[in-house]
């Protein structure tokens, strides 16, 4: 992580510990949003595609967003940017619920926080290794499509793949569908098509699966492990890998091809 980071109002040090109230939603219940971007040459990859997620997230978890603008958001960003002298690296957007939580009522002081830290891109493997997850993903959950601070579900599920020698695991829903990866969609190409979980599945809107939808043909696909297990090559997508292509699914050892998703996202390496 970067010395400097954006909380709320200004730039400060890391070791300076903003502070959230031990009693507000946030922390209480982990009520808040967050997005993570990569950056290239200094300017954030897909920005616009970001802000309208936070923005969408903040109103399905009822987030006030009033103080912040995409304009003011985008300019802590730039000037964090400015402050750690980056070029290339990955930043982390992140809006705190500061208000009462309900049920343990307080006098808040504010009612959302503002945090931006950034920090170098992640070691990545070239090709990844990956397994199917025990644990499912509602789809049916009020969560379903948020990228919410609550999200120890997603470490679990990565902790468990990691515990067990892979990089990442396939998630399925309730209904045995093919959701995403623990902390990334999936793609996949089978018969010369490519395939990705629809949204109906529970999966993340990612911003690297909707730009890679609007570059490349893809069809957007309801169904189970089965396709996986036969495919011909898998990738990985996410704003912190980019694309990545799986070496190794469950033992078995992944063809790889010259397909377009590999060149679509600029790569930290």
């Amino acid at each position: 992580m970067h010395d400097s980071i954006f909380f709320n109002s200004r730039t400060r040090s890391v070791l300076s510990d903003p502070t959230l109230s031990a009693l507000s939603a946030a922390c209480l219940y982990g009520k808040g949003i967050f997005t993570t971007l990569a950056i290239f040459d200094g300017e954030p990859f897909l920005w616009e595609k970001h802000w309208r997620r936070l923005e969408e997230n903040s109103a399905t978890l009822g987030l006030d967003l009033g103080e912040y603008s995409e304009a003011s958001t985008r300019g802590a960003l730039d000037t964090l940017i400015a402050a750690n002298s980056i070029q290339n690296a990955r930043a982390r957007v992140t809006f705190f619920d500061e208000s009462a939580a309900g049920l343990w009522p307080y006098e808040a002081e504010g009612k959302t926080s503002m945090l931006v830290m950034t920090a170098d891109p992640r070691d990545l493997p070239e090709r990844a290794s990956l397994t199917i997850s025990p644990f499912s993903i509602n789809s049916a959950s009020p969560l379903t499509g948020v990228k919410s601070c609550n999200y120890i579900e997603k470490l679990l599920a990565l902790n468990e793949a990691k515990r067990r020698g892979f990089d990442q695991a396939i998630q399925l829903n309730e209904r045995g569908e093919i959701a995403s990866a623990s902390m990334a969609n999936v793609f996949w190409l089978s018969g010369g098509r490519l395939f990705t979980p629809s949204l109906n599945t529970g999966c993340l809107a990612g911003t690297t699966r909707e730009f890679v939808l609007e570059n490349v043909d893809c069809d957007e696909v309801e169904v189970g492990i089965e396709e996986l297990r036969s495919a011909d090559e898998i990738f990985l997508t996410s704003a912190g890998v980019g694309v990545i292509q799986v070496a190794l699914f469950n033992g078995r050892q992944l063809t790889r091809g010259p397909h377009p998703i590999m060149n679509l996202v600029p790569t930290h390496r």
